[in-house]
Formats: structure tokens, sequence, C-alpha cells
């Protein structure tokens, strides 16, 4: 359903949002998330369900469904506290930061401040939430990698929803948390926002109206009568390989044209949106459960490892979680954190140690399987023996595959077991790489791991399909460097001649890469 929305009344208008008094933590699940949080029942109950809303309304409008994920590849989300608190464990220097998600197989994280709510809107950390998991949710849907301008227009189109206390979700209205951005940074020309290069070439360290621009014509090309049709031909003529401007070209015709229209389109009184009504969508079910004396007390500890630790703060965090774990010895999850917690630190053996005072608790326990199959492999790079050692760190990947069989980690260990021993992998550990990458899409290195595998065997045409998603990753960084120079090494490789890519060079950063993305 299409409905008008108010868009200049709209632009600048203030929010004021309720702050929940601290509460005890709760866990809330559903099939899609896990979400950790100190505040009220009631709250993290709603904001999941908001969430589980949300990702129907995505299916909904595209007309796309995902595979429902494992239970351990479902997001995680993480309240962990203050604006200040997330800055802080965000680190670096980014003082415009709301929020932050780092994809990864076997659950990916995402960390946002208390939750926080009024009617039907939420706060501009969980826009940034809602940005991310649309990213999340079509990259799930295709292995062709979208033009950064696509990617974030679409982020964004779906990121300002709307969540009515009937059910409904509005979706695609408008972007006010862009208006400033819109109003008053740099412009980024209609052929710098469709051509990445072109965009690379001219950006600056200020702020400028990426964001905001991908997001109008992005709405633009969805709602407008006299273009439709043209983002789908766009699209289609991408994924064929045609460069992003030329497809434009293409597709929209005139693009001096094109941004004339984006420009009238901005100072519209009214904008259409979908709204998703209830007897549309069937959102998975929440249950919320109230965490144990135990794993509250490791929660900080938890949050801090999910997130990730320099060598220091590992070394700090560990003589925490090992005091915490002397108060809880009977505690299987404040035991598997500790387990995270000495592995971050480097001591394996103690990582060993945990885990099977954990899984002597709680034979399910997940985590401590894979904290001990880490500290394995790990130990297992200098043994005498490395073939048995190998095997041996495989055992508490096997038996997390007999417990939730399509977790894609070990898939994944399954394949490095016959690498690390130097041995030829067989079909069957060649499909389980493939299938970890195909179940966890957003996991990067995974892809990256298949695309060596196919241009070794001399699938070519395969390894720069499955390398091409990394390259164009809109976030950039090292991985998106790296498989670009592993594609163009490729370029002049024959079909069916295997390629070993160890000895492609890849360009040093030009500054450090972030792992997890933030807006």
């Amino acid at each position: 359903m299409l409905t008008r929305l108010a868009w200049i009344a709209a632009l600048f208008t203030t929010f004021v949002w309720a702050v929940p008094s601290r509460a005890d933590w709760h866990m809330a699940s559903s099939d899609h998330f896990v979400v950790y949080a100190d505040d009220s029942e009631k709250d993290i109950r709603r904001f999941a369900e908001m969430l589980e809303s949300y990702h129907e309304a995505i299916a909904y409008v595209i007309q796309r469904k995902v595979e429902k994920p494992s239970p351990s590849n479902r997001v995680t989300i993480f309240a962990v506290g203050s604006i200040r608190d997330l800055k802080a464990l965000a680190g670096g220097n980014n003082k415009f930061i709301a929020g932050f998600y780092v994809p990864r197989a076997g659950g990916s994280r995402a960390f946002i401040p208390d939750i926080r709510m009024k009617g039907g809107e939420l706060d501009f950390s969980a826009t940034v939430l809602l940005h991310e998991y649309a990213h999340h949710y079509l990259i799930s849907t295709s292995r062709f990698a979208m033009p950064r301008w696509l990617s974030e227009g679409a982020a964004e189109f779906f990121a300002s929803a709307q969540f009515m206390k009937d059910g409904t979700v509005s979706i695609g209205r408008p972007a006010v948390h862009r208006a400033g951005e819109l109003a008053f940074s740099d412009k980024v020309t209609i052929e710098e926002l469709l051509d990445q290069g072109l965009y690379e070439k001219r950006k600056s360290k200020r702020h400028d109206s990426f964001y905001g621009r991908s997001w109008t014509l992005y709405h633009y090309l969805v709602f407008s009568e006299e273009r439709k049709g043209q983002l789908s031909d766009y699209w289609f003529k991408v994924a064929q390989g045609i460069p992003s401007l030329e497809a434009a070209r293409q597709a929209f015709g005139d693009l001096a044209i094109l941004d004339k229209e984006m420009n009238r389109y901005l100072k519209s009184r009214s904008m259409y949106s979908y709204r998703v009504g209830p007897d549309l969508i069937s959102p998975s079910p929440v249950t919320v459960s109230t965490l144990s004396a135990g794993e509250a007390a490791i929660m900080p500890i938890v949050i801090q490892s999910q997130r990730g630790v320099t060598r220091e703060e590992a070394e700090a965090l560990v003589v925490e979680a090992r005091d915490i774990a002397d108060q809880y010895p009977q505690n299987a999850a404040v035991l598997a954190a500790l387990a995270e917690a000495e592995h971050d630190a480097g001591n394996y053996p103690a990582v060993i140690a945990a885990a099977d005072r954990a899984l002597a608790i709680d034979p399910a326990s997940k985590n401590a399987y894979i904290q001990k199959g880490y500290a394995l492999f790990k130990l297992a790079g200098d043994a005498e023996d490395r073939n048995d050692a190998v095997l041996d760190a495989v055992a508490p990947f096997t038996q997390l595959n007999r417990l939730e069989p399509d977790h894609p980690l070990p898939l994944w260990y399954y394949y490095r077991s016959f690498v690390d021993r130097g041995v030829e992998p067989p079909e069957t550990a060649r499909h389980a790489l493939e299938r970890a990458a195909q179940i966890a899409p957003f996991d990067q290195s995974l892809w990256m791991s298949v695309g060596y595998m196919q241009a070794s065997e001399g699938k070519i045409a395969n390894a720069v399909n499955s390398l091409s998603s990394v390259a164009n990753n809109p976030h950039g960084g090292g991985l998106a460097r790296q498989a670009h120079a592993y594609i163009t090494a490729l370029e002049n490789a024959p079909e069916g001649q295997p390629f070993r890519l160890e000895k492609v060079v890849v360009p040093a950063a030009a500054e450090s890469d972030e792992e997890s993305q933030a807006l």
C-alpha cells in the first residue's frame, strides 16, 4: 500500500526520546535476531518484535525472501548503555557514531545504545541498525554486488521505517535524518554518485551528501511513474557487467535532466511510502528471558570480547573474567565467556580448560565448542605432529556441526582441516566451504576463500563472481582492495587452468581499515 507523507514539515523536527530506567539484563530471541539489553522486558520485547516486522516488511517490498538462518547465524544485538559508552566501545575518533555492525559467519554483531522508543519511532541509533540490517538482508538475496550508491540508497530507503501499534510497518518514508546533510554538506554530482571511481577521486575529508543523494535517487526511481522500470533496467545492466555510469546513461537517459529532477523532488511537499499492513506479513514470535546472575555479571566482558579487543585490552579483561568465573563456577555461559576472554589474551591451554569445564556442565554450549576449536587450531600450528593436531582441532567443530548442521564455522574449519595439513581438500570439503559462504554471505572473508579456491581449480569465471561482491563492498577496506587485485590478476587467466592467487601483490592500505561498519 502506498501513502503520501509530509516531507518539508518534518525536515528539521527535533525529537526527544524517553530514556528507560535501568533494569535486569534480558535476552529477546526470534527467528532472525537475538537482543541483549539491560532494559525493561516490555521494551526489549517490543524492540525485537519491530525488528522481526522490519525483516518481513523488507521481504514484502522487494518480493524476495531469504533462507531462515541457523540459530547461531542470527544477528545478535547488544544494547551497551549511553552514547558515550558506545563511542568508548567503538574506539577511534568518530564523534558522530550512533551504532555499529560487525558482519561475520556464525553471528553478525550490532552494538547500539540503550533501547529508546516513543510510540512507533526509534531513535537514530536504531536507524543505523535498520540501515545495516537492510544491507545484511539485501546481500543475502543476491550474489551480484550493488554499486555503492544503490547499496546505500536502498539501505537508507528501508532504514527510515516506522512501526505502528497495529503492526503496520511504513517503508520508504522521508529520510529526515539526512536532511541536514542534504541541505548543508558538500554536494556530490550525479556522475560522482553513479561512478565510485569518480567519487573517490574528489572525496575530501569534509562531510558530503553521498548518503542523502543516494537515498534521493533511489526513492525517486522507486516511486516515479515517469521513470517506472528504469531502476530494474539499470541494475540488470550492471549485473551484466556494464559499468555503472554507462548503465545509468542507457537506463536513465540524460543525467543532467535526472539531476534536476532529483533536486525538484527534494522540494516536494509530500512523498510516497509503502504501508505494509499486519495482514501482509507474518513476523516470527519473540521470547524474552531474564539472564541469570552469572550471565548478567559476565555480560560486559562478553560485549567487549564480541566487539574485539587489542592484546593489551584482552590481558586486562581476562583478569575480570576469571574473577567472575570464580564467583559462578557452575555457570556454563560464564565459563564459555571466560574461554573466549582467555583466547583473546592468547592463553590457549586455559581456553581449552575453561571450555571443557563449560561443556561438562552443558554439552550444548556452542560457544565453548567454538573457543576450544579456535585454541586447538592455534596450537596445531606449532605442533610436532601437525597432521594429528589438526585432526584433534577439528573435533570440537564436528561436535558443533552435530548440534547445528547449518552453522557456518564447522563447515569452514572442515575445509581448513585439509588445507592446514597440506592435503588437497576433497569435493565434500570444497562444497562445505561454498555452503558456509552461502549461508553467511555477509562474511566477506568466506567469499574471499571461495574465490581463492575456485581460482586454484581453474574456475576463473566463478572466482571472479565470488570476489566481485567483496571488491564492491560499499564500505571499502582491505579485503575490498585485495579482491580488486585478485580480479585484475584473473582478467587474463585462461578458464580451466588453475591460478594461484598467493602470487598477487595487493596494494597497501592508504589508512587503517575498520572491520565494523558504522554510520
